[in-house]
C-alpha cells in the first residue's frame, strides 16, 4: 500500500471512532443548518479536525481542500499536493439514524486524483485506490460489474436538495431510468455510492450539483476498477460542474445518452 494510503486509513479510522460513538447517542447532537437540507453536526467537525491532524503530522506542506474548515494551505507554500476530505459524507442519514454514510479521503497532485478512500463506518468496508495501482475492498481487489445492458442494470442517484433549477430535468431522467433498467437507487452518500458502482453492486450512477469532496476518492475508485467517469456530454468537468455520470463501460454510455436527451442549455455539463 501506498504510504500516503496507509495514513489516509489511520486518519479514516481516527474518525469513525468519533463517529460510531456518536451514532449511539443522535439526540443529543447539535446540528447546525447550513442552507436548506444541508446540515453540520459537531461529529462531521471532530471527524474532520482529527482527520486533518493525523494527515498535517505526516505531511505537513500538503494543501487541504475540506467540506468544514474550506480551503487551506500546507506549511509549505504552492504545495502541488492536496488533500481532499469529507469528514462524513451522508449527514443527513446520520443524524436521522439511516445507516448509509462514510468518510471520504483523496489526494490530489498537481490536479490529478492520485490516492482514494472511502470508508463505511459501520460495515467496516474500507475502499482504497492508487492511480494504475488498482482498486480494493478490505484488500481485494475489486472491479465494476460485467453489466452490459441498461435494462440489466441497477442504478445509483441522488435527488436535489439544495438547488431545484434543474429538477425537471433531472425528473425526465428519472422517469426514463424507471422504466428503462432494473432499478434505481438513492441511498444518500454519494461516496458510498460511487464506492459502490466500483465494486460491482451498482452498474451505474448520476448526480447534478456534488462537491469535490463528495466524489474525489469515489472517482479514482472507479476509475482504477475500470469503470467510466465524466461530465455531463462525456468529458473531464465533472470536479468542476459538480454534475457526474459514471458506470460499467457498456453501461455508462447508455447512462450518458438518456442524461444528455433531457439536458437544457442552463445545465452545465
Amino acid at each position: 500500500m501506498h504510504p500516503a494510503l496507509n495514513i489516509m486509513v489511520k486518519a479514516a479510522r481516527r474518525a469513525s471512532q468519533i463517529i460510531n460513538r456518536a451514532s449511539h447517542d443522535i439526540e443529543h447532537l447539535k446540528i447546525t443548518i447550513k442552507q436548506q437540507s444541508d446540515f453540520v453536526t459537531e461529529v462531521d467537525k471532530a471527524a474532520e479536525a482529527a482527520i486533518i491532524e493525523v494527515l498535517r503530522d505526516a505531511y505537513p506542506g500538503y494543501g487541504i481542500l475540506a467540506e468544514e474548515s474550506g480551503q487551506s494551505l500546507g506549511e509549505g507554500t504552492g504545495s502541488e499536493y492536496q488533500w481532499i476530505i469529507d469528514p462524513l459524507d451522508g449527514t443527513t442519514n446520520f443524524i436521522h439514524g439511516f445507516p448509509q454514510y462514510s468518510v471520504s479521503i483523496a489526494l490530489a497532485y498537481k490536479g490529478q486524483l492520485n490516492q482514494a478512500l472511502v470508508y463505511d463506518t459501520l460495515r467496516n468496508e474500507m475502499f482504497t485506490a492508487s492511480k494504475g495501482g488498482g482498486a480494493f475492498l478490505n484488500e481485494r481487489r475489486i472491479r465494476v460489474s460485467k453489466c452490459l445492458k441498461l435494462e440489466d442494470a441497477l442504478v445509483g442517484t441522488g435527488f436535489p436538495f439544495r438547488i431545484f433549477e434543474h429538477v425537471d430535468a433531472y425528473m425526465g431522467i428519472f422517469k426514463d431510468f424507471t422504466q428503462r433498467t432494473s432499478g434505481i437507487r438513492r441511498a444518500g452518500s454519494a461516496a458510498l455510492d460511487l464506492a459502490y458502482v466500483a465494486c460491482g453492486r451498482l452498474d451505474g450512477f448520476w448526480e447534478f450539483g456534488l462537491m469535490p469532496w463528495d466524489m474525489a476518492a469515489g472517482c479514482l475508485l472507479i476509475s482504477e476498477s475500470g469503470g467510466l467517469v465524466s461530465d455531463l456530454s462525456g468529458g473531464d468537468n465533472h470536479m468542476t460542474t459538480g454534475n457526474i455520470v459514471a458506470g460499467t463501460p457498456k453501461i455508462f454510455s447508455q447512462v450518458l445518452q438518456v442524461v444528455d436527451a433531457h439536458r437544457t442549455p442552463a445545465l452545465a455539463a
